[in-house]
């Protein structure tokens, strides 16, 4: 008979015993072992019950990527309370309406913009006891926001509770000892989970403040990093800086590299391919929900350049407007569901996705193609962003991968905007150094048909999308539309 599996603040611990002097994170030059994160995230937990939080509590951490962000989520784990992280940079508004969803017991280190909720800091206070606490299960392991992207803020809930066993990153490759370097925000689930899969099995966590590329490839060099999970956004910006002085950084301890949360450029997927090997670059597909996950590796992914790859847990299925299967190589809504008999994997509190006969949708676009016994899968792109030309429909990643073939693009975001002959017609924001709009209309008048080219093009010297590869499309789109009626 097995042993049941501890819950995370008991394994921490465990760990923490065995190798007391070993480093547990760094962030911001600062290095803590597992003693002494073991040790403050006791106070702090003290500290937080002090203040009102039991089991089954929720937790709301408003901090950026930090040690004291660290402290904060397995204090809470500690006392069988919810962690449910959010942007230190989320507005009043927004912030607001996701308190309404799930009211917290208290707020980690933001006040409450509707004056309800109490609180405090993440700081551990020295004069608190950091002795063992009992231990205590969290009903509910994570509880991740969702939905900024599209207007509709709700929250995605964990289905299991905080007994989570320390192989959760062993399909991803993951080993106890890795370095694991987290670039993206610890409020995103990309974040937060290459977060917990380091937790439990032991690994160094080094954590950026924020992304800046030339402190990426150096905390790699320096720290020999072999484990990484980022986002497409990021892989593309760092490309230029590496080329720039590839001898003044070492990337050759990297053992695993994966991406996800949005779909990659094929030029950029291939020069991640080129530079450290098939073998290590790996992507996956699925959402906070884990319905179903697809894995790709970089050698499959050169054999079906584009695919996210093949189903990998639950089940995935491409169905038209009608619900109707679509056969292979034809775009239709992507649905997934999980495996029959499986345990739930979340709940959703607030809004919900849309869902056929046990199916749902997150929005992604998308086909199959069968290879023998393999479907493979592909995303074209989200449904809210998708708009018409003349009756005929454009997808912005499609305009955003052809972009992304310019060595001189940094980033860019294709959006519809209205227009009396066609209905809409594509506008682009680009952040390219050196170039015009006839430059990049050029660029793209060989790749894309004459329909997706963009009528207008503006230039920005800012990141479009944020550290975690997300862009507030609607939001963009909305800005863009005010100024050209404004004109």
């Amino acid at each position: 008979m097995t042993s049941p599996v501890p819950p995370i603040g008991t394994q921490v611990s465990a760990l923490a015993a065995q190798h007391p002097h070993a480093p547990a994170a760094t962030c911001d030059g600062v290095t803590v072992t597992r003693a002494q994160l073991d040790a403050a995230t006791n106070r702090l937990a003290r500290s937080f019950a002090a203040c009102g939080v039991g089991v089954g509590d929720y937790v709301t951490i408003l901090l950026p990527n930090s040690l004291d962000w660290i402290y904060a989520v397995l204090a809470c784990w500690k006392l069988g309370a919810v962690p449910q992280p959010l942007s230190a940079r989320l507005p009043d508004a927004e912030l607001a309406a996701l308190l309404e969803l799930r009211r917290p017991a208290l707020l980690v280190g933001r006040a409450d913009p509707t004056g309800v909720t109490p609180t405090t800091t993440a700081t551990p206070a020295q004069d608190v006891s950091d002795a063992p606490l009992p231990e205590a299960v969290s009903p509910v392991w994570k509880s991740m926001a969702s939905g900024g992207s599209t207007g509709r803020p709700k929250l995605i809930e964990a289905g299991n509770d905080s007994r989570i066993p320390a192989a959760i990153g062993t399909p991803l490759g993951a080993q106890e000892g890795d370095v694991s370097l987290i670039s993206v925000p610890l409020s995103h689930n990309t974040g937060f989970t290459t977060f917990a899969v380091g937790l439990l099995q032991g690994h160094h966590l080094v954590v950026m403040p924020r992304f800046e590329p030339h402190e990426f490839l150096r905390l790699v060099t320096e720290h020999r990093v072999t484990f990484l999970t980022t986002v497409p956004t990021i892989m593309q910006r760092l490309l230029p800086v590496y080329r720039a002085d590839p001898d003044a950084y070492d990337l050759s301890s990297i053992r695993r590299f994966w991406h996800l949360a949005a779909p990659c450029p094929p030029a950029v997927k291939r020069a991640w391919i080129e530079l450290l090997g098939p073998e290590k670059v790996w992507e996956l597909y699925g959402g906070t929900e884990l319905q179903a996950l697809t894995f790709i590796s970089g050698d499959q992914w050169l054999s079906h350049p584009g695919s996210v790859g093949v189903v990998v847990a639950g089940e995935m299925k491409v169905l038209d407007d009608d619900g109707n299967e679509c056969p292979p190589g034809v775009a239709g809504e992507i649905y997934m569901r999980r495996a029959p008999g499986a345990r739930p994997t979340y709940r959703y509190v607030g809004s919900t996705a849309t869902s056929r006969d046990g199916w749902e949708s997150l929005g992604d676009l998308g086909y199959y193609r069968d290879f023998g016994a393999d479907r493979y899968f592909y995303l074209t792109d989200r449904r809210v962003d998708m708009f018409t030309v003349g009756g005929r429909n454009v997808y912005p990643a499609e305009i955003e991968s052809a972009l992304a073939e310019h060595p001189g693009v940094l980033s860019s975001l294709a959006v519809g905007v209205p227009d009396d002959d066609l209905g809409q017609v594509p506008h682009v924001i680009v952040q390219a150094p050196g170039l015009d709009a006839a430059d990049v209309t050029a660029f793209l008048a060989d790749r894309l048909a004459g329909y997706k080219l963009p009528r207008t093009v503006e230039f920005t010297d800012r990141p479009l999308r944020d550290d975690a590869g997300k862009a507030r499309r609607s939001a963009v789109r909305d800005e863009v539309i005010s100024r050209r009626r404004a004109r």
